[in-house]
């Protein structure tokens, strides 16, 4: 193989595809959780357009995250704690997907019909969701070829 077409040539493109996917999830992640640092916000409380476009951002995130940890791995085998932490990852972001739409879906504490309403149990439960996806991209990098280089 010539220098261009190696493993870790073609790793890296995905990496950096990986990064930029991650960088735009974030970017829609804050844009539905700080509307206001856009020029965006239109209303005091958190409503059903904001929580769903903050947790479209944290699923970019996760996806970009993961096509980038995924391409350090080279070709090589995952270990049996990178597939657990792939679980995780998805895990976490239905936890938080579930979490902040606790009220769109009906499992709330407010008497119906109130507007849905993203309070401090949701975001205790999104926060949940997130700790649990950062455990599970941890768990996600290749530890054993940090050491090689």
């Amino acid at each position: 193989m010539s220098e261009e077409t190696t493993p870790r040539k073609f790793a890296g493109d995905r990496v950096r595809f990986g990064m930029f996917i991650t960088v735009a999830g974030m970017v829609v992640f804050l844009i539905g959780a700080k509307p206001e640092w856009f020029g965006l916000d239109r209303s005091p409380v958190v409503g059903f357009i904001q929580t769903t476009v903050f947790l479209i951002g944290l699923g970019i995130t996760c996806l970009g995250g993961y096509i980038g940890l995924a391409a350090l791995w080279a070709g090589q085998e995952k270990s049996i704690v990178a597939d657990i932490g792939l679980r995780l990852i998805s895990t976490g972001y239905v936890i938080s997907v579930f979490s902040g739409m606790a009220d769109v879906f009906g499992m709330t504490l407010q008497k119906n019909p109130k507007v849905p309403f993203f309070g401090p149990w949701q975001a205790a439960g999104v926060e949940l969701g997130m700790v649990i996806i950062a455990a599970g991209v941890l768990m996600l990098i290749p530890y054993h070829n940090l050491k090689k280089s």
